[in-house]
């Protein structure tokens, strides 16, 4: 089961924005973890099963092939204050590190409508799942 952490483990166009957001945060004075980039199937199974048929809270409406961590095009946050994970949506950190992302041209789950996940932050060049399933790459 892999549930990594390396931003390597991204596609090249993916990981450059990455590298490029953590600087940046950084730069801000906002210090981030990387807490997931690249899901296997496996690993996306176990969150998804997590508050559906096994213990926890739902994380994920993605089962697995239909998650962009499975396809290397995500990766997932926290940000850091005084060396401690922020984990509250509520607070302003989430709003600073959101408009860094949009900043370095990714697409960041807690603008969504439906299912906000703050920590997501996504590239797909425009591509869908089924275009990912088929074979194409988001440059």
């Amino acid at each position: 089961m892999i549930n990594s952490r390396n931003l390597n483990d991204l596609l090249a166009p993916v990981k450059k924005r990455a590298e490029k957001f953590v600087s940046l945060c950084l730069g801000k004075g906002i210090d981030v973890i990387v807490t997931s980039t690249y899901r296997d199937s496996e690993s996306q199974a176990a969150l998804y099963a997590q508050g559906r048929t096994a213990p926890g809270r739902i994380v994920t409406n993605a089962r697995p092939g239909d998650s962009y961590h499975n396809w290397r095009c995500a990766f997932d946050v926290v940000p850091l204050r005084n060396g401690k994970a922020v984990w509250d949506e509520a607070d302003p950190l989430w709003d600073q590190i959101g408009a860094v992302g949009l900043a370095c041209d990714l697409d960041w789950a807690g603008n969504w409508h439906t299912f906000r996940e703050f920590p997501h932050f996504q590239y797909t060049g425009g591509l869908t799942l089924a275009d990912l399933k088929a074979g194409k790459l988001p440059v």
